[in-house]
């Protein structure tokens, strides 16, 4: 978070040997919700079937493509996923698993060999095609695993990868799918936001210009009152694009996005993250039934982001929102540990998101703490 505020979330020391495998989580105190047996049996089904997925490489096979509207193209199918990887990693990391130790350690430690070999020399994190999406996965998966284990042939994959992210910011302040691209929009700002907020934490170097930038853009990006052509029902929103005629769309996935990049940006109280939260809360069952059974990409990216937007606003609208998407989660998981992903890359992104969203009160990992 903004830059004072990055520095407060330390890193994750890795325990001693003598220790068990399984992290003791690091928020003190009862959770705000409560993680019940039905909950942490999904997620360690989930977590099984990932661990059978994984690819001799280390990383995890999925088709490569790009959303187009409400589709997904692919253009490599069945390739190892740099995204889908980081994401499958950093399931592990926040059901408490540590590298190198436990059921899972070597598992992590293969995932940890395949991200670092997709580094290229510009620090740009791509395999079979994977974009900036993908790149700001595994910055943030290698951001985690730099925090517990202060590894430095990790440290210098990871700082090369924020100067790519650094370096490929564009002059709106923002980022989009492919590097050095003129345009910006929100879906792609707030993965390269949490990124570099992960590695600021454990000590990495981000210029405060990048932040500053950043968060000009996705206050731009925000619905007010003030947008030109919009209606009541749309405040609080925020645009997938700043344009002048503000013609561009918003909606739930965007909302969850704009919300929590505020928040990673350093600003946790201001009438944009309560109009944002107002809006999830109205518009989440709609948007369940409407993307959730099939489980669609976006689904699982609106989520994945809603739920740690409204896990940093706490309270009651925390446990309303954790608990009835917990309860669909619960029940759209299939016998074998997977949840659907009828559109997207594959059911490996939407397990590794179920486990992720599903994982969020454990506390274990700094990126998804308060």
């Amino acid at each position: 978070m903004l830059l004072t505020s990055l520095l407060a979330c330390a890193a994750v020391a890795l325990p001693p040997a003598q220790e068990p495998a399984l992290r003791e989580p690091r928020s003190p105190g009862a959770p705000l919700v409560e993680i019940t047996e039905e909950q942490e049996r999904a997620v360690e089904r989930g977590l099984a079937w990932l661990a059978t997925r994984q690819d001799a490489t280390g990383g995890w096979s999925s088709d490569v493509g790009f959303k187009l509207n409400s589709g997904y193209r692919a253009t490599a199918l069945d390739r190892g996923h740099v995204g889908v990887s980081a994401l499958a990693g950093m399931a592990f990391l926040a059901g408490g698993h540590v590298p190198g130790r436990g059921e899972y350690g070597a598992v992590i430690e293969r995932c940890l060999d395949f991200v670092l070999g997709c580094v290229q020399e510009d620090g740009y994190v791509t395999n079979a095609g994977t974009r900036m999406y993908s790149h700001a996965f595994a910055t943030l998966f290698l951001a985690e695993i730099y925090g517990m284990t202060h590894r430095q042939d990790v440290r210098s994959k990871l700082q090369a990868a924020v100067d790519f992210i650094v370096r490929s910011q564009n002059p709106e302040g923002g980022w989009r799918y492919v590097p050095l691209a003129r345009e910006s929009d929100m879906s792609i700002v707030v993965c390269q936001v949490l990124a570099l907020r992960a590695a600021r934490n454990i000590g990495i170097r981000v210029p405060r210009a990048t932040i500053d930038r950043a968060l000009d853009y996705v206050k731009a990006s925000a619905v007010t009152r003030s947008s030109f052509g919009r209606g009541s029902s749309e405040l609080g929103t925020f645009h997938y694009q700043v344009e002048e005629n503000s013609f561009s769309r918003s909606s739930f996935p965007l909302t969850a996005a704009g919300v929590t990049a505020m928040h990673g940006l350093g600003i946790y109280s201001d009438d944009l993250i309560l109009r944002g939260v107002e809006f999830l809360e109205a518009e989440e069952d709609l948007f369940n039934a409407r993307y959730g059974q099939r489980g669609h990409y976006f689904f699982w990216y609106g989520h994945y982001y809603g739920v740690q937007a409204m896990y940093t606003v706490g309270g009651d609208r925390w446990q309303r929102y954790f608990t009835k998407l917990r309860e669909r989660l619960l029940d759209i998981q299939r016998p074998d540990g997977t949840w659907p992903n009828e559109v997207g890359p594959g059911e490996e992104f939407s397990t590794a998101m179920a486990c992720l969203i599903l994982e969020i009160p454990y506390s274990f990992l700094p990126i998804f703490q308060r």
